[in-house]
């Protein structure tokens, strides 16, 4: 197992394919077996994967784009057109990678997809020992569920929504066959070598909670029979504000006010899955970037800017230990909205992530929605969370 990472601030195409190639090596150490490509959508993504497919040569090439940029040991490049790889080589693991448009049925979408990832590993009917994933936002829980009905609902799911600048609907996913821009990649994982994961958010419950008593898909209508845009705005202070006569955008305002909702206890403390108001309409609804169930209890959740710069690290830290051994390299998801609200704090993140990797080869990503697994519990997705994967460098 050998694994290295590769940014690039050349602001084009051409010229950052260029500069990954050389960081990689691969004039010496040939395409690798796995290549995680994510990029900001200053970026044409049709012109990066036909590029790359012919500059690195990897038969599991997984593209996926990320809010403004990327960031790794190098910094943090979030000027709009960042490019980062993660490259491993392993010739006694196996990879594969597939991608397909979501269409109208996401989960059936899913299954499709890894099961022609499982194929292209050459390890059909196994399970692997983690799937990398980047979807588009909107159905990630219905991709969640397809992938579990293939491969377990134990397998570790890890990745991130592709997200853009703006949530102006650019974002885009490419496998080796094709680009997308509703659609999923998957790749399958069957490292030689162990392999750990730590899913976590910077939040921390307030006191107020109630029950949700009217919802469809991710439109949020009641809580506690009120409506959903006047809790919040009275549970958050006055902080995440109502619409008037037409809808209204409240990503930024809800960033440190989101909702949460118990996924697990571990060891008498629970774990809160995080959901993100998007859209507060003029009927009291409001839209989420995760799904809650009638009946499901939440919690108004706060966090702080200070909370989110320390908690990257703390979630490195946590991987690192869970490994108990020497890091090859690690892949760090960091929620795009949690990135835009500590924006000019995103140099303390990516010290704090250095400062418990150290020398390994690292790429973080910004997305807009996080899959992973919390302690004790299959693969999940919430919003503005934060995920740390690591590789060992040895056989166990």
């Amino acid at each position: 197992m050998r694994i290295r990472a590769a940014q690039s601030v050349s602001g084009d195409v051409s010229g950052g394919l260029a500069d990954i190639a050389s960081t990689l090596g691969l004039s010496q150490s040939g395409a690798p077996d796995f290549v995680a490509l994510h990029f900001a959508v200053g970026l044409d993504a049709a012109h990066l994967r036909d590029e790359a497919i012919s500059v690195i040569g990897a038969a599991a090439l997984h593209g996926g784009s990320s809010c403004l940029g990327i960031m790794g040991p190098l910094g943090v490049d979030i000027g709009g057109a960042g490019l980062g790889a993660f490259a491993i080589w392993d010739a006694e693991g196996s990879y594969g990678t597939s991608s397909a448009d979501l269409g109208a049925d996401a989960d059936a979408a899913a299954r499709s997809a890894v099961t022609a990832a499982l194929a292209q590993a050459g390890r059909p009917g196994e399970v692997p020992e983690l799937i990398w994933l980047t979807v588009a936002p909107g159905r990630e829980e219905d991709v969640i569920n397809g992938l579990r009905a293939v491969v377990g609902s134990e397998t570790l799911i890890v990745g991130g929504s592709s997200a853009d600048n703006d949530v102006s609907g650019q974002w885009a996913q490419f496998g080796p066959e094709a680009v997308h821009s509703d659609g999923m990649v998957v790749s399958v994982l069957f490292p030689s070598t162990p392999v750990a994961s730590v899913y976590q958010s910077g939040y921390a419950p307030t006191a107020h909670q109630g029950i949700v008593t009217g919802v469809e898909g991710r439109r949020l209508y009641e809580i506690d029979n009120r409506a959903a845009a006047e809790v919040l705005n009275e549970w958050s202070a006055g902080a995440v504000p109502m619409a008037d006569t037409e809808p209204r955008f409240i990503l930024a305002e809800s960033t440190l006010w989101p909702l949460g909702r118990v996924a697990q206890q571990v060891a008498g403390v629970p774990f809160h899955l995080l959901a993100h108001p998007a859209v507060a309409h003029p009927d009291g609804a409001v839209d989420l970037f995760a799904a809650v169930a009638q009946g499901d209890q939440i919690w108004q959740m706060h966090g702080t800017a200070d909370s989110l710069v320390a908690r990257a690290g703390r979630v490195a830290e946590q991987a690192r230990k869970n490994l108990a051994g020497d890091i090859a390299g690690a892949l760090v998801v960091y929620c795009g909205g949690c990135m835009l609200a500590v924006r000019d704090r995103m140099t303390e993140v990516s010290a704090g992530i250095e400062a418990q990797l150290g020398d390994t080869p690292w790429l973080g990503i910004f997305t807009f929605g996080e899959q992973g697994s919390p302690v004790g519990d299959g693969p999940r997705h919430g919003n503005l969370m934060i995920s740390c994967t690591v590789f060992g460098s040895q056989d166990p």
